[in-house]
């Protein structure tokens, strides 16, 4: 992508608000608000939160998930057989049509599941399945922390069916797992909490809640790659892990490592259903000895839009967006920028040169060829934008023919060009 045809919308205009990463956001050209609750991404904030919807789609299809989607706007009946239709304390968006007939957009899709399996899963030879969907959701909640809370948002729901209440603590500790590999493949740190069900039902459930230092909810925790132990302000056993003075206790109860207390935000949640919807809405197969057998169901979320707002949370610097990056690889929006002194002569043939071969190579690279922009301007939006490796063609290349690699932390290598763009292409 050449920077003169893109639509970066980057900003140096916080627009109001309050928290530090969502001004980033702003400013950054990832988001524009639309009003209380409802935010449109712009090109580079849609990449990045595609990139992260490849990263949970990968995960969700290694596990045997099969991927669907369920229509937003449902009928009342569904939710009137599961209970549900009044659970949700006004956060339901509730219409009625132009029939008269009642409709809700679907805040979760439990009841959606059983409309899509009812009368195709007859055996237990048809279970287990695992469906999941990355789509809109929405809810009429207080709007709050930019992306952390909004009417309308997007969201990996995943509903695992089974014949037997074993094969849900399987399938469970599976999605469990993957959750697990997708924060790390992300970078993003995370605890794994205890929950309440609340309105969900079932029998149990954790949270995925990452340390940050402005969450929407208070956090004990211990995050490395052996041990996630984590309790929130919403247990009842909250104080036992907290001291007066705020910090954490002195040792993890499970790796006996130094406890540490943040803020956190929730980004993932899985709950065992056990039969709670099979019963209310008659999902049943045939358990092999001619007898009816409740489905147990599992349901599974991660808040894409929550994910994007924490990365930013936990790695933001002075200079702007910084995206991890990992064996998997990074969301940000531009894997490479190449930044050149001037963009004219040699160094514009070389800069189109390693832009053209990246492209070609299905690398995201942005070139810095708007002539208004001076060097500290390319430099300060590539900064801005998180941009994890830029190619700097600056007078070393004139003087020597080697272009600078640059990281985002500012680590430079130098590199003949063949050199640069076969390690860049890789």
């Amino acid at each position: 992508m050449r920077r003169s045809d893109a639509f970066l919308a980057t900003s140096r205009e916080d627009r109001g608000e309050v928290r530090e990463d969502v001004r980033l956001a702003v400013r950054a050209g990832l988001v524009r608000q639309y009003g209380s609750g409802l935010y449109g991404f712009a090109p580079t904030g849609e990449r990045v939160r595609r990139k992260v919807i490849d990263v949970v789609a990968a995960a969700m299809d290694a596990i045997g998930g099969q991927r669907v989607s369920l229509p937003q706007l449902n009928y009342r009946d569904r939710w009137d057989e599961s209970g549900r239709w009044g659970s949700f304390e006004g956060e339901m968006f509730a219409l009625e049509n132009r029939d008269g007939a009642d409709m809700c957009l679907a805040p979760s899709h439990e009841e959606g599941v059983v409309h899509l399996v009812d009368g195709h899963v007859r055996s237990y030879d048809d279970l287990p399945l695992l469906l999941y969907q990355v789509e809109s959701k929405h809810r009429d909640d207080h709007a709050r922390n930019g992306l952390l809370r909004t009417k309308e948002f997007t969201m990996k729901d995943a509903y695992s069916l089974h014949a037997t209440e074993s094969g849900l603590r399987e399938t469970y500790d599976r999605v469990r797992g993957a959750y697990e590999r997708i924060f790390d493949a992300l970078g993003l740190d995370v605890a794994i909490c205890d929950a309440d069900n609340s309105i969900m039902g079932g029998s149990a459930s954790e949270e995925f809640v990452a340390p940050v230092h402005d969450g929407s909810c208070a956090l004990v925790s211990f995050t490395n790659a052996d041990c996630r132990f984590g309790v929130t302000d919403e247990h009842p056993e909250f104080g036992a892990y907290r001291r007066e003075d705020g910090d954490g206790i002195e040792e993890c109860p499970t790796c006996g490592g130094a406890l540490a207390a943040t803020d956190g935000v929730e980004v993932g949640h899985v709950f065992q259903l056990g039969t709670r919807y099979a019963d209310a809405m008659d999902l049943a197969v045939d358990d092999g000895d001619g007898e009816s057998q409740a489905v147990e169901m599992g349901s599974y979320g991660i808040g894409v839009t929550r994910v994007l707002q924490t990365l930013l949370a936990q790695h933001a610097d002075a200079d702007g967006c910084r995206w991890p990056v990992t064996d998997a690889g990074t969301v940000a929006p531009y894997d490479v920028a190449v930044v050149p002194l001037s963009y004219d002569g040699d160094v514009r043939a070389a800069a189109d040169r390693v832009h053209d071969e990246l492209e070609t190579a299905g690398v995201d690279v942005l070139l810095f060829d708007d002539a208004d922009q001076t060097i500290g301007e390319r430099f300060a939006e590539s900064d801005l934008l998180g941009v994890p490796t830029k190619v700097v063609l600056g007078n070393h290349y004139v003087d020597t023919g080697e272009v600078e690699l640059e990281t985002r932390d500012g680590d430079t290598r130098y590199r003949d060009l063949d050199t640069a763009v076969a390690e860049l292409r890789d």
